[in-house]
């Protein structure tokens, strides 16, 4: 069963087609790559899922609903988050306070029950608290809790990205790049991660990732991009075995 359909999804720069005539379906609960040399589209059609861009031509589907040119406010809403290429964090706030502030969107309080502090106010406040101490637990983040979020390793607030956007209780997670500038210890502890979380959390992930160790090493089904068009799809030993894959990572002896 899909969750995520995008059908001859198009867009255009001007007279430039970043990204053109792509379909495929992510399945619920899967792990899917999105692989491709720089500049073939990837992160393009994670701007277009989440309403970043617009598209020229097609749709996209999540959930059987048509999402195509949502504001991004709704896309979340629906149930899509993601993270990006560069980290995006409130630096000066704390570990704790990065992920409570996103969980935070959950809440379903009146402002009047807040200023009153009301019994609703209070039930609500402690689930969120909870939840955000369960965050920090997972990512391995709560002997750093305290910690200002822009002096944590970088391999730390890529976890800390993912937790703030797991804080909305997403259905789909739109990871970009989540290893890069990751050591191979780190990469491998990542995937063990994002293997985990999507069990934990009964999540489906759609992943962008040059590090191939790791889009072998968990994903179920992976797309590859080239040129901003489909070049294959297929499970992980179909890709590593395809002629055209191989070819456009790396070219053809003259």
């Amino acid at each position: 069963m899909s969750i995520l359909q995008l059908n001859n999804i198009t867009k255009r720069f001007g007279g430039l087609t970043a990204v053109g005539n792509v379909d495929f379906k992510v399945q619920k609960n899967s792990i899917t790559g999105l692989i491709g040399p720089n500049g073939a589209g990837k992160t393009t059609i994670f701007n277009l899922i989440t309403g970043v861009y617009k598209l020229s031509e097609g749709t996209i589907l999540f959930n059987d609903k048509d999402i195509t040119n949502k504001e991004t406010y709704m896309v979340a809403e629906s149930g899509i988050t993601r993270t990006f290429q560069n980290i995006r964090l409130f630096k000066k706030l704390s570990v704790y306070e990065n992920i409570l502030t996103a969980c935070h969107r959950n809440v379903d309080y009146s402002i009047l029950d807040a200023l009153l502090m009301l019994p609703k106010y209070r039930k609500e406040e402690k689930l969120l608290k909870e939840q955000a101490d369960e965050l920090l637990e997972i990512m391995g983040l709560t002997a750093r809790k305290e910690l200002v979020a822009n002096n944590l390793p970088y391999g730390l607030q890529r976890r800390l990205e993912i937790a703030r956007a797991l804080a909305s209780r997403p259905q789909l997670l739109l990871l970009d790049e989540p290893a890069a500038g990751m050591n191979p210890d780190e990469t491998e502890q990542l995937m063990l991660l994002i293997d985990e979380i999507r069990k934990k959390f009964n999540l489906t992930v759609l992943i962008i990732e040059h590090h191939m160790d790791l889009i072998m090493g968990i994903c179920d089904n992976i797309l590859v991009l080239n040129f901003g068009c489909k070049l294959a799809e297929g499970t992980p030993s179909e890709i590593q075995s395809n002629p055209k894959v191989i070819e456009a990572y790396l070219g053809v002896e003259g």
